[in-house]
């Protein structure tokens, strides 16, 4: 039980400072015209002052309130290092211990793990919920049972009372950790860019560290680099990506004896290649309907540099016309076809035939080109089942089709074979079915080798590809492509199948015939097998980052196409095989939050902690401590010790509330003083004169 003296004015608050200041004038003039009774008046106008101000007694029932303790205790994963976890938990027990021994206080314990999405450690977070939901008057304090590498300082609450830290970890730590300062997200093929790392060694390096350490680079599926690199030093990495799409990049540096974990050793760096400008070289036989439209497609794609070389005078024609005035310059052949042949990504022979404008010697280092990694197109018109064709030069060698000399004319729909319904240039095309013109000329051509995707008059071959050497080559057996183009009898997917062509014959995976590729979401992974055998593939090899391999069987989903969707257990790079092919998938950050720096200190949360007096202490040093209350703005840490702000809360049960005087009475005293002044300065003082 508790009382106290509260105010019910009976009259407002500025009407009551008024009669004060008032009954103030009246009774310094009466000192001032010397009235024994002064001090009388001065009471007696107190009186019904008091009484206006409406005084009572307040009499309050309370019951006493626990003070609450918070305690958020960090589960994340670089708490399970070394032996963090056992600090953490003999701190919590002790903590615990030290709470119940003190009077009216609760402790409320919070748990706090990785955040999804890599979001590290949020205690702050956390810190500032349980906060929220308890009443801020009751607040005596909080702990934090952590490493201190917290990623959510800016999160910390408004704190009524002192906030501290028990450090887990040694002073001994030391780590050695991989850092990745500049890595680009996209690269053009063939060109060197420069990726810029770091080792560092932090904590208590010990001297046998040394000063060199072992990096080893694995480029996708290729054999690994390994070389001995100074730590702590900036370093400089060349590297040229080998295709088009994402490139894996996997360092790792060797784990050092001693060093706290060998998590950060490794990064992953994945890096899209796109090629900067395609290079094209067509050469044309002779003009005809499809060479505009040849030329025209090429021309209307920004990326795509096109050297056009049309022979319009055959060297048998004989006109008159001198030499020297049919052009300005000699066309470049030998620096096109011999010094420069290798800038192309492609060269188009659109119904070109022998006539003697390209001596055998270049077609011969075209030839050679090809199986250096070139590519060439065909589109074979007549000429290709004559004498002037260019099955019958040092080209022929590499062709996968020979000529039979015969040149069919009469309307046909383009179809394609069972293998390009499978196969990645020409399963999208769709159908004739969909609204395919006619074209009107084929020539027949004898297949020798490589893979028929389209077929025309008769079922005979229409469009093969092949692979030479390094390079890879394809056949068209007609010139009339360009109908599609015109939109002849509803036109066709003239567009897409050069596209795709091209984008086949320069390499990219996303038209490989065999391919092995993965999609990663989050934790979930979408591994997809393309094939255009017609046997289903065999199990899928997954090796995880820790060495252990999994097989599992993967789907149908179509036309050879296979699928398998899995939740990866962990982050880190995974490698997977299927038949004869290889590939490698990432999962996770490249560097997780929770291993970016491992070594446990306070700095982070120095900050937060010391406006309200809070300390840290470090659990190696002061396992058994001791938690102390301390008054309200008090330093709050000591040597072995902590302590809390008692908040003496209470609830309040039944309120009484009574007048101090009743009104009367309050009348009676007042008069009285007045009674008592006007006597004094009155009939008393007659007589007594």
């Amino acid at each position: 039980m508790s009382g106290f003296v509260i105010f019910d004015p009976l009259v407002p608050w500025w009407a009551i400072g008024a009669a004060a200041a008032v009954a103030l004038a009246l009774t310094g003039l009466a000192l001032w015209r010397g009235l024994p009774g002064w001090w009388l008046r001065g009471l007696s106008l107190a009186v019904i002052l008091a009484a206006l101000c409406g005084p009572s007694l307040q009499r309050e029932e309370r019951t006493p309130l626990p003070d609450i303790v918070i305690a958020v205790v960090d589960d994340s994963a670089s708490q399970q290092l070394s032996d963090r976890a056992a600090q953490t938990a003999a701190a919590l027990a002790r903590l615990q211990s030290e709470i119940a021994a003190l009077p009216r206080t609760r402790l409320r314990v919070v748990h706090v793990g990785d955040a999804p999405e890599d979001g590290g450690t949020r205690l702050m977070t956390a810190l500032a919920d349980a906060v929220a939901e308890e009443p801020r008057a009751r607040v005596a304090g909080a702990f934090l049972i952590s490493d201190g590498q917290v990623h959510d300082v800016d999160m910390a609450p408004d704190l009524p009372a002192p906030l501290h830290l028990l450090q887990t970890g040694h002073a001994a730590d030391w780590d050695r950790r991989l850092v990745v300062t500049h890595a680009p997200a996209f690269a053009i093929i063939g060109e060197e860019v420069r990726l810029t790392l770091r080792i560092d060694d932090e904590g208590a390096v010990p001297e046998a560290a040394g000063q060199t350490a072992r990096l080893t680079l694995t480029f996708g599926t290729e054999a690994p680099v390994v070389l001995d690199v100074p730590v702590n030093e900036d370093l400089e990495l060349p590297v040229t990506l080998p295709h088009g799409g994402m490139n894996v990049l996997q360092m790792t540096v060797d784990p050092a004896a001693g060093e706290i974990t060998d998590r950060n050793n490794t990064r992953i760096v994945q890096i899209n290649g796109v090629r900067d400008r395609l290079r094209v070289l067509l050469v044309s036989g002779e003009p005809h309907a499809g060479e505009r439209v040849w030329r025209n497609l090429l021309k209307s794609d920004p990326s795509v540099d096109l050297v056009h070389f049309t022979i319009l005078r055959p060297p048998e024609k004989q006109d008159g016309v001198p030499v020297s005035e049919l052009s300005l310059i000699a066309f470049p052949t030998r620096e096109l076809f011999m010094d420069k042949i290798d800038e192309f990504d492609l060269i188009i022979f659109d119904r070109y035939r022998l006539r003697g404008i390209l001596p055998s010697l270049y077609l011969e280092n075209v030839r050679d080109y090809v199986r250096r990694g070139g590519t060439v197109l065909i589109a074979a018109g007549p000429e290709f089942a004559g004498v002037e064709s260019l099955a019958r030069s040092p080209l022929g060698e590499i062709l996968p089709v020979t000529a039979t000399g015969r040149v069919l004319e009469q309307g046909f729909r383009p179809t394609l074979t069972d293998l390009g319904k499978r196969h990645p240039v020409t399963a999208a095309l769709g159908t004739p079915e969909d609204g395919w013109g006619r074209w009107f000329r084929q020539v027949e051509l004898a297949q020798t080798g490589g893979e028929a995707l389209m077929q025309g008059i008769d079922g005979r071959p229409l469009l093969v590809l092949d692979r030479v050497g390094e390079g890879r080559i394809a056949v068209l057996g007609s010139d009339q492509l360009w109908l599609w183009g015109r939109g002849f009898e509803g036109g066709g997917p003239q567009l897409e199948l050069t596209r795709r062509l091209a984008h086949w014959m320069l390499k990219e995976p996303e038209l490989e015939e065999e391919a092995l590729t993965a999609v990663t979401g989050g934790g979930d992974v979408t591994v997809q097998r393309r094939t255009v055998r017609t046997d289903p593939p065999g199990p899928l090899v997954l090796t995880h980052p820790d060495g252990t391999e999994e097989r599992l069987a993967m789907q149908p989903g179509g036309e050879g196409r296979y699928a398998l969707t899995l939740t990866a257990p962990a982050t880190g790079l995974y490698r997977m095989a299927q038949d004869d092919l290889t590939g490698v998938f990432a999962v996770g950050p490249p560097s997780p939050k929770e291993f970016e720096t491992t070594l446990a200190s306070d700095a982070r949360l120095r900050p937060v902690m010391e406006p309200g007096g809070g300390g840290t202490l470090r659990l190696e040093e002061a396992g058994d401590f001791d938690i102390r209350t301390v008054g309200a703005g008090r330093v709050a840490a000591g040597r072995g010790w902590l302590g809390i702000t008692p908040r003496e809360a209470f609830d309040t049960g039944e309120v009484t509330v009574t007048p101090l005087l009743p009104g009367w009475l309050w009348l009676v005293i007042a008069a009285a003083l007045a009674l008592g002044a006007w006597m004094r300065e009155g009939r008393f003082r007659g007589r007594g004169a």
